[in-house]
């Protein structure tokens, strides 16, 4: 008798120590909502930032259009990174960023990628350039201009190039730039726009042509805190962002980096 009422005490205690204790560690998780062009770079310097502070992050990759939509609607997130401003601008009328958190933080290009057994090593795109003859009976991937930021800055080059009227029937559209990536490595298409970042991170493509980035407004990565989640593990996180090793790392990725 004397045992079990010892053990009963033994299990309250261990049981009130332990939730003193989860509150603390919660606290320390940071989640982000960043688009999917930023996969790699972004687990990278999660990877980092751990190994240096104990603190662990949950990522989530989607469109940054999908995760504006998200955050919007109350999803759990404490920092948004977004591929354009359009989608940041969005989630501030909404009011539910930190209306002093935003910044510039990357930049990227815009290229045009082929698989590896492409005949072409180099497509010169202007207005005479025959879209349909270069897919050969495939499609062009892209993100899906309506909502996806690398479809919009696609559909703007090409009608500064004079080539939407004849490149729109021939889209296939995805619902994130990594899901247009996948298409043309997978050869059901044979061309594909995306950014730089994207198709340097595949070994089963080739970039056959750059985009002038005087055909589309600047490819921009706003990032933001969300309202009300300005703790110090979240602030820690979003200024480590801005600093040299996270730097190094997105540099080590191709995008240009907005000091």
């Amino acid at each position: 008798m004397w045992v079990s009422k010892k053990l009963s005490v033994l299990v309250v205690s261990f049981a009130a120590a332990f939730s003193s204790i989860t509150p603390v560690h919660a606290a320390e998780k940071v989640t982000i909502f960043a688009a999917s062009s930023l996969t790699n770079a972004m687990n990278e310097i999660a990877d980092i930032y751990r190994d240096e502070t104990g603190v662990k992050t949950a990522m989530s990759f989607a469109s940054s259009s999908t995760l504006a939509r998200q955050i919007a609607q109350g999803a759990p997130a404490d920092i948004y990174l977004s591929a354009n401003n359009k989608w940041m601008d969005y989630v501030f009328e909404q009011g539910v960023m930190d209306a002093d958190s935003r910044h510039q933080l990357l930049t990227n290009s815009l290229v045009m990628v082929a698989p590896k057994s492409y005949p072409d090593d180099h497509v010169i795109i202007n207005a005479s350039w025959n879209i349909k003859q270069a897919l050969d009976g495939t499609r062009l991937a892209t993100g899906d201009p309506a909502h996806v930021p690398a479809g919009r800055y696609t559909k703007e080059s090409l009608e500064n190039l004079g080539l939407w009227q004849q490149a729109e029937p021939l889209l296939a559209r995805a619902n994130n730039v990594r899901g247009a990536l996948a298409l043309v490595e997978r050869e059901e298409a044979l061309l594909g726009m995306v950014y730089k970042t994207d198709a340097l991170v595949s070994k089963k493509v080739k970039i056959v042509a750059d985009i002038p980035e005087s055909s589309h407004v600047p490819i921009e990565y706003p990032v933001a805190i969300v309202k009300d989640k300005s703790r110090k593990a979240v602030i820690d996180f979003y200024q480590f962002l801005q600093s040299k090793q996270a730097i190094d790392v997105f540099t080590e990725y191709g995008f240009g980096v907005n000091k």
